[in-house]
């Protein structure tokens, strides 16, 4: 039996076939997982190690007996080993406080969401700007 070069995080799923000298990756570093796991699209790559991952729920209301969508962001650390790029749908669970808002680590990149590109420029056309102030225009005085 040939010795492992990634350990057993607790979960059955393929280690990432890349090493990565990050203390906080669950395969290679010493970071444990423990609790809530989700599924979710990667909005935002542009941090270092850190991802922003986003996905939709039902929300039940109560009084009208019915379900509205709601979008949930996350801040989460995304391993060398991983590497995932804007548009990936990835697997993330969480582990303890890796600083203020990153309490998720990335464990398994799905592939490309289908359509993704269209659907971030259509929400960045649908934003309202407001038009720009004019300075007032100083009247000749002293």
């Amino acid at each position: 039996m040939a010795k492992t070069e990634s350990r057993n995080i607790g979960i059955v799923l393929e280690a990432p076939k890349q090493k990565c000298a990050d203390i906080n990756c669950p395969f290679h570093g010493k970071l444990s997982v423990r609790g809530r796991q989700f599924t979710g699209t990667v909005i935002s790559a542009k941090m270092r190690k850190t991802a922003v991952i986003e996905f939709e729920r039902l929300n039940f209301l109560k009084k009208y007996e019915r379900y509205e969508k709601r979008r949930t962001r996350l801040k989460v650390h995304n391993p060398e080993c991983i590497n995932a790029k804007d548009g990936d749908i990835v697997d993330v669970i969480e582990c303890r406080p890796l600083s203020k808002t990153k309490n998720f680590v990335i464990i398994k990149n799905l592939g490309q969401e289908k359509g993704f590109k269209g659907r971030m420029e259509a929400r960045e056309a649908s934003k309202v700007t407001k038009p720009a102030k004019e300075e007032p225009k100083a009247e000749g005085g002293k």
